[in-house]
C-alpha cells in the first residue's frame, strides 16, 4: 500500500512530520507505508548508488515498484524487444528481491497489437515480475488478458476521474496491481474499495495499491487508511517466498 513518489516535501507537516527533507522523507514514508511506485525511473534510468540509498533507508520487508523508461517501454512494444528489453530491465535488478514489480505502461497512442505484445512478453525476463498498464481500450479483452495469464504477468487496474464506473479487477498473475488516480476519494469509496480487495486477500492473494500523488499528502493519509481497513484479512504476514517470476513476493498490500 503507497503513492505514487515519496520525495514531496510539501506532505509535511500533513504527512511528514515539520522539516523532513532528502533522505529523510523516505525513511518517513516506509515507516508509515509498505510500498512505493517510483516515478522518477519514468524519466530516465536509476543509477546504482541511487537504488542502493533508497535500499538502505527502508526495512527488508518494503517494495519497490518500477515505472519502466518511458522511451525503452516504447521502442521494446513498437520495434524490437530483443535489443531494448535487456537495457530497459538491466538497472531493475540492482533492486533485489526488493522489486515488487515493474510497472510497463503502454500508452494510450498505441492501440492493440497481439503479436507486439506476445514478442514483448516473450523477451521480457522470467526473473523479473511484470505489470502491464494498457491505456488504450482496444487492449481491454479477454484474449489480451489471456496472453498476460499465460505469461504469468499482472494487469494493472486503474482507477480514473473520467470512468464512468469502477474498474474491473481482474487477476492474470499471482498479485493484483491497482492504480487509484481519482482525484478525491471518500471514506465511503475507501469502504468500497476495502470490500472489493478482501476476497482476494482472504484468497491469499497479494496486492499492490497506489494513490496518486497530490499537492499535501493527503493521498498518503488514503492509503495509510486503506491499509489499516484491509489489515484484518491479511492475518499473519508469511516470510519471503519465490515465485514464479521472482524472487520478490508482491507486498504492496501482503495477506
Amino acid at each position: 500500500m503507497g503513492t505514487s513518489g515519496f520525495s514531496y516535501p510539501a506532505w509535511s507537516p500533513l504527512f511528514y512530520p515539520a522539516g523532513t527533507r532528502g533522505e529523510g522523507l523516505l525513511r518517513e514514508y516506509a515507516g508509515r507505508l509498505s510500498a512505493v511506485e517510483l516515478n522518477n525511473t519514468f524519466y530516465r534510468h536509476p543509477t546504482m548508488p541511487r537504488v542502493h540509498a533508497w535500499l538502505d533507508a527502508v526495512p527488508a520487508d518494503f517494495r519497490f515498484t518500477v515505472k519502466a523508461q518511458k522511451g525503452g517501454s516504447i521502442r521494446a512494444i513498437r520495434a524490437d524487444p530483443h535489443a531494448t528489453v535487456p537495457w530497459l530491465t538491466a538497472p531493475y535488478r540492482w533492486f533485489g528481491e526488493r522489486l515488487g514489480s515493474v510497472l510497463y505502461r503502454v500508452p494510450k497512442e498505441l492501440p492493440r497489437d497481439d503479436a507486439a505484445l506476445i514478442a514483448l512478453l516473450d523477451t521480457w525476463p522470467a526473473s523479473m515480475p511484470l505489470t502491464v498498464e494498457f491505456q488504450h481500450p482496444s487492449w481491454w479483452d479477454d484474449a489480451v488478458h489471456q496472453l498476460l495469464r499465460d505469461h504469468d504477468a499482472v494487469l494493472c487496474a486503474t482507477d480514473l476521474d473520467e470512468a464512468p464506473f469502477p474498474v474491473d479487477l481482474r487477476l492474470t498473475g499471482r498479485f493484483l496491481y491497482l492504480r487509484l488516480r481519482r482525484h478525491a476519494y471518500s471514506s465511503t469509496d475507501l469502504d468500497a474499495w476495502s470490500a472489493r480487495l478482501e476476497p482476494f486477500l482472504a484468497d491469499g492473494r497479494d496486492a499492490f495499491v497506489f494513490f496518486r500523488h497530490d499537492e499535501t499528502g493527503e493521498s498518503a493519509l488514503r492509503a495509510e487508511q486503506l491499509g489499516a481497513m484491509n489489515r484484518p484479512a491479511l492475518g499473519e504476514a508469511p516470510g519471503h517466498e519465490e515465485t514464479r517470476r521472482g524472487e520478490a513476493p508482491g507486498l504492496g498490500m501482503r495477506r
